[in-house]
């Protein structure tokens, strides 16, 4: 591993002003999920999982919230109703084409403006005695 070897990489996306009734499709959010981790070149551990927010309860939370878990780690999506408003965090633990994910995320969901965070994650995971029970001892 080189020195500059992170543990994983995180895109967090915020899709604003959605197409109308996209954030209440809940077949086509199923869809999104299932499709993107193929389209990423990741591996699924299991199928999509997505739920409906009790809009009732919950006005200001209104819509879905789902994930897949992947053997490289998550893809989460959760979107918010009144506002049209999505939001996805892409979790894995080897590099991905951040643009293509972003472009992935604009097809489905339309958006009229896009807000993108890139995060590495565990910068000190590869680094020497990182964990290791002697390190562990003296804490």
């Amino acid at each position: 591993m080189s020195k500059s070897a992170v543990f994983g990489y995180e895109l967090l996306v915020d899709l604003y002003d959605c197409k109308p009734g996209v954030c209440d499709d809940l077949a086509l959010c199923y869809k999104f999920l299932d499709e993107i981790v193929g389209f990423l070149g990741m591996e699924k551990q299991s199928p999509p999982s997505i739920f409906v927010s009790d809009a009732t309860r919950f006005p200001d939370k209104a819509g879905l919230s789902g994930w897949v878990p992947l053997i490289e780690s998550s893809i989460v999506i959760h979107t918010l109703s009144p506002k049209n408003f999505i939001t996805v965090d892409i979790y894995c633990c080897r590099a991905f084409d951040v643009k293509r994910a972003e472009d992935f995320c604009k097809k489905f969901f339309e958006p009229k403006s896009v807000e993108s965070q890139f995060v590495e994650r565990g910068l000190s995971y590869y680094k020497k005695n990182i964990g290791s029970d002697k390190e562990l001892a003296h804490k």
